[in-house]
């Protein structure tokens, strides 16, 4: 199943192109909007696995623009950093012992052929693979964790690396990974069994028309299983919550010359099985400044 954002309305994709909103063709059972779907995925999945689709109106899905987020309004973004061998290596880090994890703020999220505005600094990108929780999960077991899992969707962890790295500690690792648009996911969201195998997906990003980064998920040091049981130790996931399970090597950080986004470059994202984000970049206003003066006393 293949589960879109068409304009702002869940919508089931149908062989050939198209799709017929969610809304319509369950009399409102589920929808307009999405928490009704995530929050009961099982109840969906069944309904979508009976419901014919060539019963129900068939919308265009020929404008990019139509397409936004296939979750809109997360409870909770997390975040793996680290998470591929080589991009450890890249680095120069040492192999993480365990899941390397931050958070990106939901409001970060944006579509996935949306424009996003460049703050001050130095941005980078980052391609993942980006797992929907389905159901309200809690101290799992490995070999339970995909049963909790509603889809795989393709995103991009942007990330302001000069404020991401400036310390002391703690440095402002979630902050600089949050700028409005800092999130991009789509085009849509797809259910685990429409893959060969969901362990062992590609991804790639392109810059301008470059290829800066490919790899496939089975090189990853914790796969997803092993993260939604980690994850899930300290506290519950919730029906719709996204994981970005980290990025393979390219990033352009590390590059020399580092190899940053600006105004009016073009960043596609590409996963196996999933689809293509294409999202432009624009300039936006000046990034908060830090001044010593601003230091309120409490």
């Amino acid at each position: 199943m293949r589960l879109l954002n068409l304009e702002g309305r869940p919508a089931l994709a149908v062989a050939g192109g198209g799709a017929i909103d969610v809304a319509t063709a369950s009399g409102d059972r589920f929808g307009p909007g999405f928490a009704s779907v995530y929050e009961r995925w099982d109840d969906f999945r069944a309904w979508a696995s009976t419901v014919e689709r060539g019963a129900h109106p068939v919308v265009a899905v020929d404008d990019d623009d139509l397409l936004g987020p296939p979750v809109p309004r997360p409870s909770q973004v997390f975040a793996i950093g680290l998470n591929y061998l080589a991009h450890v290596a890249e680095g120069g880090s040492a192999l993480p012992e365990q899941p390397m994890v931050f958070t990106k703020f939901p409001a970060s999220v944006t579509g996935p052929h949306d424009d996003i505005e460049v703050p001050t600094g130095s941005v980078d990108y980052e391609v993942e693979l980006v797992v929907v929780v389905g159901r309200w999960t809690h101290k799992i077991t490995p070999d339970r964790a995909w049963a909790h899992v509603a889809g795989l969707t393709a995103g991009q962890d942007l990330s302001e690396r000069e404020l991401q790295i400036h310390g002391p500690a703690p440095q402002q690792h979630n902050l600089a990974k949050s700028h409005t648009g800092f999130s991009p996911i789509g085009p849509a969201l797809v259910t685990p069994d429409e893959f060969a195998d969901p362990d062992d997906i590609g991804l790639r990003t392109v810059l301008n028309g470059v290829e800066v980064q490919s790899g496939r998920t089975s090189d990853m040091v914790f796969g997803v299983a092993e993260l939604i049981s980690y994850l899930s130790g300290f506290l519950p996931l919730l029906p719709g919550d996204l994981v970005f399970t980290g990025t393979p090597a390219g990033i352009g950080w590390t590059r020399d010359p580092k190899l940053l986004l600006g105004p009016g470059d073009e960043l596609v994202t590409e996963v196996e099985g999933i689809g293509e984000m294409r999202n432009r970049f624009v300039a936006g206003s000046p990034a908060p400044v830090w001044k010593e003066a601003d230091r309120a006393v409490v």
